[in-house]
């Protein structure tokens, strides 16, 4: 048996209270007889935030409160962070007295109400909040700890809660409907700690299985990097390859500019701006994310009307062709085009690649351009901290190892046979990952809602 279905056995022990009512609140069900329900503003005072005037310098100068907001969530998006302190900007004790925000005492529940919605944590300083938060201040008959749980079991209510495609939102009438299940105050103490105790051991797992992922991406990208750069003759003549960062490459391979061995007719370009409105019979769209990790289910892939993609036909795409990022987190990740994918368009924010056959064995040199040779041209030409991107015209001028034509096909055949068996490692950890934070998000949520029973000793 498996670390993570070990953990999952254990849980699933756990007991159940004697004695159950309906709680009559849909996402809530059943919950134990003795406890009780009230909306969440009835147990703990509800404030919203706010920004001050940035037509005012002076509430943004000698600034000294945090001011907690969208940039800061990045701190709590994993769940793993029950208390924040720190936060990106400040305003000034000006701005907060000439403005709606608030200066909410430490302990109080902040949420994450517009476009990250539904993310939640603790303060643990003296702090303010943009009006992107809804924020509790607890009163006797509640813990912050436990409600911060509560909310992190209710993501579901916030999805069907959220109002918006562009601008997702829950807006201030619904915040007031929230309820909450109100335990006895030492039940409440008792489930927090049952959630600290086994959402660690999940919590431990989950890193244990993300470096073994690490780790099998680097062995994989080094296989992958050797045989592209030096071949799989272990027993070649080596030769300078005048490019200071590659190194030795086989005496009998040369060396070129990635334009060089691009199809004549169809130059290195990148897509269109994925319009707003989505055709579900149209023109499949594909985005970095749609290869990231495997290709994406068809279904999944954002389609275009064909009158709105019909301008954009340069982009085009036919099997075998290489896509790759040239904006965002994932720049530089790379694939090869499926057969079903033909007629395909990219985005703004992909680049097509098309190989003249003659000249590059697309397997191969999609293999490269994955490999430390590509992720090394990719540090040295993208730009922009906030939001990397890549030139065109510097992915013209990749440097890239071009061996005799039957060699790439030879290459490439050893690198599918041998990279299959680290993809399925891969797979299977990223599966149990998946499978331990769905049950970690069940456990808390199986926790606030009574359906372990917490009244003994917690180890």
């Amino acid at each position: 048996m498996s670390e993570a279905s070990v953990v999952e056995s254990e849980a699933r022990s756990f007991k159940r209270y004697p004695a159950y009512k309906d709680s009559g609140i849909e996402w809530l069900g059943y919950i134990p007889a003795h406890w009780s329900v009230n909306r969440t503003k009835f147990v703990a005072r509800l404030r919203s935030g706010h920004t001050p005037s940035r037509q005012h310098p002076e509430y943004w100068e000698n600034c000294t409160i945090p001011w907690f907001g969208l940039a800061d969530v990045w701190q709590i998006r994993e769940g793993a962070v029950e208390y924040v302190s720190e936060t990106n900007e400040k305003i000034s004790e000006l701005g907060l007295a000439n403005s709606a925000a608030r200066l909410l005492p430490r302990g109080t529940v902040i949420l994450s109400r517009t476009a990250s919605v539904g993310f939640a944590a603790i303060l643990n300083v003296d702090m303010a909040t943009t009006q992107d938060f809804v924020n509790w201040v607890c009163g006797p008959s509640i813990r912050p700890e436990y409600l911060l749980y509560v909310f992190r079991s209710m993501q579901h209510e916030f999805r069907r809660l959220t109002m918006g495609s562009t601008h997702q939102t829950i807006y201030m009438p619904d915040v007031g409907q929230f309820s909450t299940p109100i335990p006895p105050i030492r039940e409440q103490e008792r489930i927090v700690e049952l959630i600290r105790s086994e959402t660690g051991r999940i919590d431990a797992l989950v890193a244990k299985k993300e470096r073994l992922i690490q780790l099998l991406e680097e062995k994989r990208t080094a296989l992958i990097t050797r045989a592209v750069t030096k071949g799989i003759d272990p027993t070649a003549p080596m030769k300078d390859s005048g490019v200071e960062w590659l190194g030795e490459i086989p005496v009998h391979w040369g060396t070129s500019f990635l334009d060089k061995l691009i199809d004549p007719l169809r130059r290195i370009t990148y897509g269109i701006v994925q319009p707003g409105d989505p055709d579900p019979d149209g023109i499949p769209m594909v985005r970095g994310q749609n290869y990231s990790r495997g290709w994406s289910p068809l279904e999944e892939i954002f389609r275009v009307a064909p009158a709105i993609e019909a301008p954009y036909l340069r982009a085009r795409l036919r099997p075998g062709d290489i896509v790759m990022t040239i904006v965002g987190a994932g720049t530089g990740n790379v694939a090869i085009v499926p057969d079903w994918l033909a007629g395909a368009n990219v985005t703004q924010t992909t680049a097509r690649i098309a190989l003249d056959s003659r000249k590059g064995n697309n397997r191969y040199f999609a293999y490269q351009l994955a490999s430390v040779v590509g992720n090394v041209s990719v540090e040295l030409t993208v730009k922009g901290a906030a939001q990397p991107g890549l030139n065109l015209g510097h992915l013209a001028k990749y440097r890239m190892v071009v061996p005799p034509a039957t060699e790439q096909e030879c290459i490439a055949n050893y690198l599918d046979r041998e990279t299959a068996a680290f993809e399925a490692l891969v797979t299977k950890s990223r599966d149990a990952v998946q499978r331990l934070k769905e049950f970690r998000a069940a456990l808390i949520s199986a926790a606030v809602t009574g359906k372990i029973d917490v009244r003994e000793d917690v180890a």
